[in-house]
């Protein structure tokens, strides 16, 4: 079945695309998102960026189908301005995010995102670093393991399931993602267990956003792209869980709300400062 990308055709419609400007999609993954920017493009351009090589690969097979108004680059969109500097672009039209894994990584055993398969433990969306998830499991310390299931996976039981981590490796190292769900399995008191979801759903999402620095990458490329965006310009992030979007929103509310400024100044309407951005929707697109 072929991936659907989530919240296509609003996202479209609210990049309110100039067939002439130039549009960055942050998160190429299989070209959902791009594919339809570039068929609004005319004499515009489109930059796509991913770190992963079987995502550049499809895609690329996809967009050439389409036009040849776009650049593929390999980097994080976290690098976005250094990258497109080296291109000679210093502004933009339009930005898009689509953060965190894409479904067809998910679907990938051997690509170690999911505890559905028994499969290496892996989890680098770039397959050329050398942090895994396999290395944070097996060779971080005991507290470094807690902070990671509490702050990434708000795992209420990470010192339970670090603990058996440390115990199972002592032993032997933890070298599949089989493995570790039955180490959290036995972590985890019954009455959880037995709940509705998976056991393992929240180590996994901690473990995925530690390997791959996601939280800080969101925050760095959010900083990069408001720096790039031209005047109108627009600026789409579409996000899965509750601490990306709290990033999301916390930056979008300083944005668009004015500068403090002292109530005992005395300032003419025209000289009150205005916010540099304004929200294109007043709540999230859900």
């Amino acid at each position: 079945m072929e991936h659907q990308s989530v919240l296509l055709q609003k996202v479209i419609e609210l990049l309110n695309i100039d067939p002439n400007g130039i549009y960055v999609d942050g998160t190429l993954g299989r070209a959902g998102h791009s594919s339809e920017i570039l068929k609004k493009l005319d004499k515009g351009h489109l930059y796509c960026f991913d770190l992963d090589d079987a995502a550049l690969t499809e895609s690329k097979a996809k967009l050439e189908a389409i036009s040849d108004s776009y650049t593929l680059i390999k980097a994080n969109f976290a690098d976005m301005k250094l990258e497109l500097a080296k291109l000679g672009i210093s502004k933009v039209d339009g930005i898009l995010l689509d953060i965190g894994v894409s479904s067809p990584q998910f679907d990938d055993p051997e690509r170690g995102f999911s505890y559905r398969y028994d499969a290496p433990l892996d989890m680098r969306m770039d397959q050329n670093q050398e942090l895994s998830a396999y290395r944070i499991v097996n060779e971080y310390a005991f507290n470094d393991l807690v902070r990671v299931l509490r702050n990434y996976g708000e795992e209420p039981f990470a010192k339970q399931i670090a603990r058996n981590i440390e115990k199972q490796r002592t032993i032997r190292p933890i070298k599949t993602t089989g493995e570790l769900v039955e180490v959290i399995k036995a972590s985890l008191p019954a009455r959880v267990k037995n709940k509705a979801g998976h056991p393992a759903k929240q180590t996994f999402q901690a473990l995925r956003i530690e390997t791959n620095d996601e939280l800080n990458n969101l925050k760095r490329g959010l900083e990069a792209a408001i720096e790039m965006l031209k005047p109108g310009g627009r600026l789409a992030v579409i996000s899965f869980h509750s601490l990306e979007d709290e990033i999301v929103k916390k930056t979008y509310k300083t944005l668009s709300q004015p500068p403090l400024i002292d109530k005992h100044i005395p300032l003419k309407e025209s000289e009150i400062p205005q916010p540099e951005f304004t929200l294109v929707t007043r709540k999230a697109i859900v």
